[in-house]
């Protein structure tokens, strides 16, 4: 064959792959059935996140059920998985029209670089007042709106009822009883609190806490957006509070070399009185048949109590699990949105009753069948009047690390109160 014909074939050979690519590209858009296709990618493997993939999988029927010119793809990967492979799809523009993201700093970047649609359209009348407060705007940037989050995870303080009936101490409401309850169970020879502060963001819970109860509950997070400073006066006295409850004695011996696994561990065989941990543990208070019925019925929690008269109970710390995310860069923009709100509709009952996950969506708790500590924490997010985002997922991936760092050393007395909110505001400065 000479080099013209040869030539000519590759010719030919170039353009009917170019045709099919478009063909296939157009395929899918429409679909073979002439229907719009979504694609879908979650994080939800029907192996380990058995109830999450059924829940998914339902959702998708029913809103294909009711728009029968659309059809969503699913496309399921493991955790780590799916974070890698959203990684290399952004970068070649390849995002799955509707995707899985992480508030803040993890959904910063993919923002910033044109990834992700802005959703404050979906944010409008009943649709937006149905998040507990606080949710929504974990996920803006500038002002807009970049993912619809589906899970809640608040920090309250589970306490033990029989330790706490033996010794005669009620459930605290203002700082002045809780420390009474610390004394109290000190002078028994009763570990007070369960802290594994190795892990260090354990520790920046309870000073978040204070800082919310004595400064008010934007003042932390200004601070860190650096719209005030961290050494506030409020903010030191949270750090001298933390440091007088660890030097005090209120938790278990050794808890700056504790990790929280283990912290758990002990309060679970009655070893310690208090555990302040998010919600992702309710399981374990309520559903969970591997936890003995009589610790089980034994638990029950408090809202962070209220310091000198001050402070918002009815404020949170705590932050929304994974949200979902629409590509900018979608050729059914329009239908994914629509889906998305959809999904989060229909997501907020079905995963509580069916899969024990607090959603971010407010929930008529009464109406469900549930166990009543789940009752009572959906309640509370319904009246919820603030919800802080976790102080080192706000922060940047260095300024992050300075603050964890320095929660241990707080904790250990390696620090001043003022050394602590000195080297905060350093870091935060110079970013």
């Amino acid at each position: 064959m000479n080099k013209k014909a040869l030539s000519l074939l590759a010719l030919l050979f170039s353009v009917s792959m170019i045709l099919a690519g478009c063909s296939e590209s157009s395929e899918s858009e429409a679909g073979n059935d002439g229907k719009k296709v979504i694609e879908f990618m979650h994080l939800w493997p029907e192996g380990s996140s058995a109830e999450h993939n059924r829940i998914v999988e339902e959702i998708v029927n029913d809103y294909e059920s009711q728009n029968e010119d659309v059809s969503v793809e699913l496309e399921v990967l493991s955790n780590e998985q799916y974070k890698d492979k959203i990684k290399v799809l952004s970068t070649s523009d390849e995002l799955p029209d509707i995707g899985m993201t992480w508030p803040a700093g993890y959904l910063k970047p993919y923002v910033e670089a044109g990834k992700f649609a802005p959703l404050d359209d979906l944010l409008k009348g009943e649709f937006k007042d149905s998040f507990v407060a606080g949710t929504t705007e974990a996920y803006e940037v500038d002002g807009s709106t970049y993912g619809l989050p589906l899970e809640l995870n608040v920090a309250t303080v589970f306490y033990n009822k029989a330790i706490f009936d033996k010794y005669g101490l009620e459930k605290p409401e203002t700082y002045e009883e809780f420390k009474h309850a610390v004394d109290t169970l000190k002078e028994n020879g009763v570990a007070p609190i369960a802290l594994g502060n190795r892990d260090r963001w354990t520790g920046s819970m309870w000073y978040m806490y204070l800082a919310d109860r004595i400064g008010g509950s934007d003042l932390l997070t200004k601070a860190i957006n650096q719209e005030a400073s961290f050494e506030d006066p409020a903010l030191v006295e949270a750090a001298d509070k933390v440091q007088q409850l660890a030097q005090g004695d209120a938790f278990v011996n050794g808890f700056n070399g504790l990790s929280d696994q283990e912290a758990k561990s002990m309060f679970m065989n009655e070893q310690a009185a208090m555990y302040l941990i998010a919600t992702w543990d309710l399981p374990n208070y309520t559903t969970n048949k591997d936890v003995p019925q009589e610790f089980r019925d034994s638990v029950d929690y408090f809202k962070f109590p209220t310091m000198n008269g001050e402070g918002d109970r009815e404020s949170f710390v705590g932050g929304p699990g994974v949200g979902m995310f629409v590509a900018e860069n979608s050729k059914v923009k329009k239908e994914a949105k629509d889906f998305v709100k959809f999904f989060v509709q229909k997501w907020g009952e079905k995963s509580v009753t069916e899969a024990g996950v607090i959603p971010a969506t407010k929930v008529d708790a009464e109406s469900l069948d549930l166990p009543q500590m789940y009752v009572d924490v959906l309640g509370d997010l319904n009246n919820a009047s603030n919800l802080t985002l976790f102080a080192d997922v706000q922060m940047s991936p260095e300024a992050a690390e300075a603050h964890l760092n320095q929660i241990q050393a707080l904790f250990g007395g390696d620090v001043s109160p003022e050394e602590f909110a000195e080297a905060h505001q350093e870091v935060l400065s110079q970013e």
